[in-house]
């Protein structure tokens, strides 16, 4: 049979290439997004089935669930959409930037998994279990100077998911973290909010920072395990980020 998956975020990144590789599995994949000439492209090439949907309006997720369960039950939900604005200290930030974080990973998390578990649940038993990912970030589990408003949204985001793992006791429904490291996509330009020469530093001699691939690949392999098998936490980061601040420059070269 064709498994079902819910990806938010699939206009591009990480969503977008988690996307195109259920696809290749032979998932049928919905991708939930705002940006609709986005969707529709990736629609074009057969790679998603798409909903124009923004996760941070109550009316707009609804209309997800309708039409995600008007397809059957579901089996697998990536959360993706989110991210990070601004680099303001705690003294100086910009509230209404830290209004967009909370929303955008913490609330509208939070707004898919209440509106399609019933989905889920109603499609685990056809494959042993159903799945709720969401990308969060080493960011939810470790702090650095400029980060508070991220940090704050991504411990929150991680806080709900170890949660919802406790309630979900007992059914067939997997609740797994894929928290990224460093990974080279428009994260940084839109956490710099359009400025491409402060997004293009972050990554400035870094020996192969993380593609949206990469993230891609662990988030499928996930799904894809036996249906006993969960991996509650996965931290993922390129090998030159020893830690979320600790990133080596240059070539990686053994040492002797």
């Amino acid at each position: 049979m064709t498994y079902r998956v819910v990806v938010t975020g699939a206009s591009s990144g990480i969503g977008e290439a988690t996307a195109r590789l259920f696809a290749s599995h032979g998932w049928q994949v919905m991708g939930v997004a705002r940006r609709a000439d986005r969707l529709e492209a990736l629609a074009a090439e057969g790679v998603l089935t798409p909903i124009v949907a923004d996760i941070t309006d109550d009316a707009d997720v609804a209309r997800v669930r309708a039409e995600v369960e008007a397809g059957g039950p579901l089996h697998a939900l990536v959360n993706n959409a989110g991210g990070a604005l601004g680099t303001e200290s705690i003294e100086d930030a910009i509230l209404d930037d830290w209004r967009v974080m909370f929303e955008t990973n913490v609330l509208g998390t939070q707004r898919m998994i209440a509106a399609l578990l019933p989905a889920l649940r109603a499609g685990s038993g056809e494959r042993g279990a159903g799945d709720i990912v969401a990308v969060t970030s080493i960011a939810g589990h470790t702090v650095y100077p400029g980060g508070g408003g991220y940090n704050a949204a991504k411990h929150a985001q991680h806080a709900m998911l170890a949660v919802l793992r406790l309630e979900l006791g007992g059914e067939p429904l997997r609740v797994i973290e894929i928290a990224p490291g460093m990974v080279k996509t428009d994260f940084s330009l839109v956490r710099y909010k359009g400025d491409q020469a402060a997004a293009d530093a972050v990554y400035a001699g870094v020996a192969d920072p993380l593609t949206a691939g990469d993230i891609a690949e662990t988030i499928v392999h996930a799904v894809e395990l036996p249906p006993h098998v969960d991996l509650d936490l996965v931290i993922v980061k390129p090998v030159a980020q020893s830690a979320v601040r600790t990133i080596h420059t240059g070539a990686l070269t053994p040492k002797g």
